[in-house]
């Protein structure tokens, strides 16, 4: 590859590159360099017209005498003796660098930019699973889907302020509270696999955040014990639920085609309890899911969210199997719970095989759908 100047460490990667087997690195990099220059361009012009903004903003303590009352996260406060105040409502906070925060905002402790960025509705990321930055993904990988802490962060961040409470009754090895521990929210968990919980709670002492309270049962019969969850919450609302449920019966059925070369040819349940929703047809699998959100619903603040991973599993001659579709319909019968929309996730660190090759199209399915909910009383 010829040497050219870059603001990109274009060695390391060319090297990454070369790693996973591209052949063409140069053009692959010609792609990078662009897209990355895009996004510049784009935030170099957002940033021109916030610079405006705040040349015309009013000093922030010409406005408010004190931040006491107003709750404004740690981020903001840090630097609030640059801050201005932008607009007639007098509850947008502006900083000299375009950084945005609106003062009556409910939700979250995110600037605007962030909150942009998070409703893209459909991203990728590939999380590496080794080392440091692996987040414990040796220990986590027992778990035949992990979800990748730092994505959990993410969502958190976006549906609750700090110190509020994230609740999960298919923890599996703990994504959402690995998630709540790396961003000053509280958390607890519920799994039918103790081996999982005992994987989570190491995960958590290697990454170094708090290790939340957790239960191994069944989460029907947890969340229908009345004491139990006062027990649990102790007064407290829930402010996200966030759930990666077994996508039905898909690991308790023996593999066929493709799916060998993965799993080999044996069924891989998470467990063998009959309670477990990864041992249930589709059918009941829905009405399951159905219920143990009826459940959990009344321990959710009002305007509270339930978020849910989803995967499709492959169509079947003439049996469509949107499971994502199937549970948007199925939740959007129970009343005051309104479906808001979707964000689609690429892994782009899932490996890929050759399904159906060489005789007929088969997806490598890397993407998982994140079905959003609120509690509207």
């Amino acid at each position: 590859m010829a040497a050219k100047k870059s603001f990109l460490d274009l060695e390391k990667i060319e090297s990454e590159l070369l790693k996973y087997g591209v052949e063409d690195v140069d053009s692959e990099i010609e792609k990078i360099e662009k897209q990355v220059k895009s996004t510049l361009n784009s935030y170099k012009e957002k940033n021109k017209i916030a610079r405006e903004q705040y040349k015309n903003g009013i000093p922030f303590s010409e406005v408010y005498e004190s931040t006491v009352s107003l709750n404004l996260p740690a981020w903001v406060l840090k630097k609030i003796d640059s801050a201005r105040i932008f607009g007639d409502s007098k509850q947008m906070i502006i900083f000299p660098d375009g950084e945005k925060y609106q003062i009556n905002n409910p939700l979250n402790n995110l600037s605007g930019g962030d909150w942009l960025n998070f409703t893209t509705s459909v991203f990728s990321t590939f999380y590496t699973t080794n080392g440091k930055d692996s987040y414990a993904h040796d220990i986590r990988k027992i778990h035949p889907s992990p979800k990748p802490p730092q994505l959990m962060k993410e969502i958190i961040e976006f549906f609750t302020k700090e110190n509020e409470l994230v609740f999960d009754y298919f923890m599996g090895v703990g994504g959402s509270l690995l998630g709540a521990g790396l961003c000053n929210r509280n958390a607890i968990g519920i799994d039918l696999n103790q081996k999982y919980i005992d994987a989570y709670k190491l995960a958590a002492k290697e990454i170094g955040v708090k290790d939340f309270p957790t239960i191994c049962g069944d989460c029907i019969d947890v969340l229908s014990n009345n004491n139990k969850m006062k027990q649990l919450l102790q007064n407290d609302k829930i402010s996200l639920v966030l759930i990666d449920p077994p996508y039905a019966n898909m690991m308790s059925k023996e593999k066929t085609g493709g799916d060998i070369a993965v799993y080999g040819n044996k069924a891989t349940p998470f467990t063998n309890d009959e309670r477990d929703f990864g041992n249930l047809n589709q059918t009941v699998f829905f009405d399951s899911l159905k219920q143990s959100v009826e459940l959990v619903f009344p321990y959710i603040k009002k305007h509270g969210y339930i978020v849910i991973f989803i995967k499709d599993l492959q169509p079947n001659k003439k049996e469509l199997n949107l499971l994502h579709a199937d549970i948007i319909e199925k939740l959007n019968e129970i009343s005051n719970l309104n479906y808001k929309g979707l964000r689609i996730w690429a892994d782009r660190s899932a490996k890929l095989f050759p399904y159906g090759y060489p005789f007929s199209f088969v997806a490598n399915q890397i993407h998982q759908y994140i079905l959003v909910f609120r509690k509207e009383k």
